[in-house]
C-alpha cells in the first residue's frame, strides 16, 4: 500500500466516523517507514549482487588469462623437445633459442602461480558479496511482509498484525544490517 493510499484510506476513516484517528496516524506512519526501509535494503540487495557478478566476471578473466600463458608455457615446451629430437646445422643458434625458450617457461611458471593467487582472490570477492546479498535479501522479503502485515491491521482492526509486523520489520534491519559484518 502505498503512502499516500494510506492517508486516503485514513480520511475516509475519519469521515465515516470511526474512532481511532491517532492510531490510524501510528500505523499508516510505521508503514511508511517500513517502506522506505524495503526501498534502502533493496538498493543495497541490487549493488551487492551487482558487485558479485562483476567479481565474478573479474575471477573469470584472471582464469582466462592463466589458460593463456599455461598454453604458452606447454606450447614452448613441446618445441624444445622438438628441438632436442632434431638434428641441427647450426648448434649455436639452436641452442640460444632453447636458452630462450627455457627463460619464458621460467618467466610464465612464476606468472602462473601469481595469476592462480589473483583469480582465487576474486572468487573469495565473490563468496563475500554473494554472503552479503543473501542476508539483504532475507532483509528485504522480511520488510515486505512487515508492511504487508502493518496494512493489514488498517483493514481488521487488530492491534496484533501491527506489532507482528513491526518485530518482522525489526528482524529485517537487524539482517540487512549483520550483511556490513559479513567478513
Amino acid at each position: 500500500m502505498e503512502a499516500n493510499e494510506v492517508s486516503e484510506f485514513a480520511n475516509q476513516m475519519k469521515e465515516s466516523g470511526e474512532s481511532g484517528g491517532e492510531s490510524l496516524k501510528s500505523i499508516s506512519l510505521g508503514i511508511s517507514v517500513l517502506a522506505v526501509l524495503v526501498a534502502m535494503v533493496t538498493v543495497l540487495g541490487h549493488r551487492t549482487h551487482t558487485e558479485a557478478v562483476l567479481m565474478q566476471s573479474r575471477a573469470g578473466d584472471q582464469w582466462n588469462e592463466y589458460q593463456a600463458k599455461k598454453i604458452r608455457m606447454d606450447n614452448l615446451s613441446v618445441t624444445l623437445d622438438l628441438l632436442a629430437m632434431e638434428p641441427t646445422l647450426n648448434a649455436a643458434a639452436t641452442e640460444s633459442k632453447r636458452k630462450e625458450y627455457e627463460a619464458h617457461i621460467e618467466k610464465w611458471k612464476e606468472d602462473l602461480s601469481e595469476e592462480q593467487n589473483k583469480a582465487r582472490e576474486f572468487e573469495a570477492e565473490v563468496t563475500h558479496a554473494e554472503a552479503k546479498a543473501y542476508r539483504y535479501d532475507l532483509g528485504e522479503a522480511l520488510l515486505q511482509i512487515a508492511v504487508v502485515l502493518c496494512s493489514v491491521t488498517l483493514f481488521t482492526r487488530r492491534r496484533a498484525y501491527f506489532l507482528l509486523g513491526l518485530s518482522l520489520g525489526a528482524a529485517g534491519v537487524v539482517i540487512s544490517i549483520s550483511a556490513l559484518l559479513v567478513r
